[in-house]
């Protein structure tokens, strides 16, 4: 993935030339502290009027065809139909076959996903926390985008690495009532705990689809600061947004 500097990360991905996609970093907005900058989120607490701004920036400066359909996220396997989606849906993943529509998720931490098809007919963006993974929003979404899982890429964007996401034995014991193998995805922490790699944890998933051409997962959000929000860390803190949308022909 290449971060261009300001405040955009373009995924490193073999995706068709009109399927566009990139995930904000928190630089290039108006919020203030402790949202500064470019937050997305309406639900943390940050100024309407700033949140509003920044939404009208972050189109502008991205050239987005459309305001992105905004979900209100709420760690499930919902998936909606962007190009039919009336006010905000409650939802934790989009998908459209139809150009200028703006697919989008927010995180600060969870894991988000951008898919398309090879053909550049489909694509989606879906939000995966644990509880979201575990229960299966990427299957749901897989399912929704209608064609075959061995046609499909993903690029997976900006989460919490595995040297910071520390979890209970009840997150791991739900991975592993499903696989055995997300036994690899866990250490042992030093707080006795558990340390979990949601990108692992969401390739294996993808991988029993019949997805294997996965790209991205190399950030850490928590860790890095100087990019990303993390709410494990910070706890009152701003969204980023991951954007996927098909160019008009």
């Amino acid at each position: 993935m290449t971060d261009s500097g300001d405040g955009w990360i373009v995924p490193d991905w073999p995706a068709p030339a009109r399927v566009l996609a990139g995930t904000t970093t928190h630089r290039g907005g108006v919020s203030i502290a402790p949202y500064d900058s470019l937050n997305l989120g309406t639900h943390v607490g940050d100024d309407p009027a700033a949140v509003a701004e920044n939404r009208h920036l972050l189109r502008r400066q991205r050239q987005l065809p459309a305001q992105p359909r905004w979900l209100r996220q709420v760690h499930g396997v919902g998936v909606v139909d962007a190009a039919h989606v009336c006010g905000i849906a409650e939802a934790d993943a989009a998908f459209t076959h139809e150009a200028g529509v703006v697919c989008g998720v927010m995180t600060a931490d969870c894991l988000p996903l951008l898919l398309c098809d090879q053909s550049g007919t489909v694509v989606a963006a879906a939000h995966a926390g644990w509880r979201g993974l575990a229960n299966g929003v990427v299957e749901a979404t897989v399912l929704r985008m209608g064609v075959s899982a061995t046609k499909l890429m993903v690029w997976l964007g900006p989460a919490i690495g595995p040297l910071a996401f520390e979890v209970g034995d009840e997150v791991r014991a739900r991975f592993l009532a499903v696989a055995d193998e997300a036994a690899v995805a866990f250490t042992p922490s030093p707080q006795g705990r558990w340390l979990a790699d949601i990108y692992q944890l969401a390739v294996q998933r993808l991988a029993r689809l019949g997805i294997e051409r996965v790209y991205g997962g190399h950030w850490c959000t928590f860790t890095d600061r100087e990019r990303f929000y993390s709410y494990r860390r910070d706890g009152v803190t701003g969204r980023m947004a991951s954007l996927i949308w098909l160019e008009r022909e």
